[in-house]
């Protein structure tokens, strides 16, 4: 008989054979097509790290992951809902999820996935107009950004007042969305420059292999 090793390594996520997982918070239900184990009773949905850039990070180290059972996520560009499913797993139905995305074919899918996650509240809007959506959202634990934009830095800190004080932020920050022309490493440190007077850096880290040209930042709202 075969026995999966299974670890916790931050609240809510678990790794199964090296492999990242969450249980699953809509039993015998997939989102993206994803691997499910069933041990000891309990439902386990792997988590690519390949659709995933917070999976992504959390393999190459993350720290310090401050979402949580029942947190409430403010999750900028959320598309189809791939990763805030996980982190509707994570947070589970003592936490919400409010997603903002734009695009009518992603939102589509979102309002399909909300029929069995109630924790997950889709919005329909620009990231750069929380005054639309803040009211829906306010006092959030954690912004969870990862928007293809070239003003990525302005609409975390337009954003950024829906957090509590020395609350936790995540960027996906895309160097080729800001500008293919400068070094992504420029890009970068434009990017910090332009939010620290509203945050502070506590750590970042490259995504490669699964993502290229992309910079994983946590920062702590001022």
């Amino acid at each position: 008989m075969n026995f999966m090793e299974i670890k916790e390594i931050s609240q809510g996520v678990f790794k199964i054979d090296r492999r990242l997982a969450t249980v699953n918070l809509a039993k015998g239900e997939k989102v993206y097509g994803e691997d499910i184990r069933r041990i000891g009773g309990v439902e386990y949905r792997l988590w690519d790290p390949y659709r995933s850039k917070l999976a992504a990070a959390i393999l190459k180290g993350l720290k310090n992951l401050q979402i949580k059972k029942g947190s409430n996520v403010l999750y900028l560009g959320a598309a189809t809902g791939t990763t805030c499913s996980h982190i509707s797993d994570i947070v589970g139905d003592s936490g919400s999820v409010y997603c903002v995305e734009n695009s009518e074919e992603s939102m589509r899918s979102l309002l399909n996935l909300c029929k069995s996650r109630e924790n997950i509240f889709p919005i329909f809007s620009d990231a750069r107009n929380p005054e639309e959506y803040t009211g829906s959202a306010e006092k959030v634990d954690v912004i969870y950004q990862d928007v293809s934009s070239r003003d990525q830095s302005l609409i975390l800190k337009i954003n950024g007042k829906v957090l509590r004080s020395n609350a936790a932020a995540y960027v996906a920050i895309k160097s080729q969305s800001i500008s293919v022309s400068k070094n992504p490493r420029e890009v970068y440190r434009q990017f910090m420059r332009e939010v620290s007077g509203d945050f502070t850096l506590s750590e970042s880290m490259t995504l490669e292999p699964f993502d290229m040209k992309h910079l994983f930042a946590s920062f702590r709202k001022r």
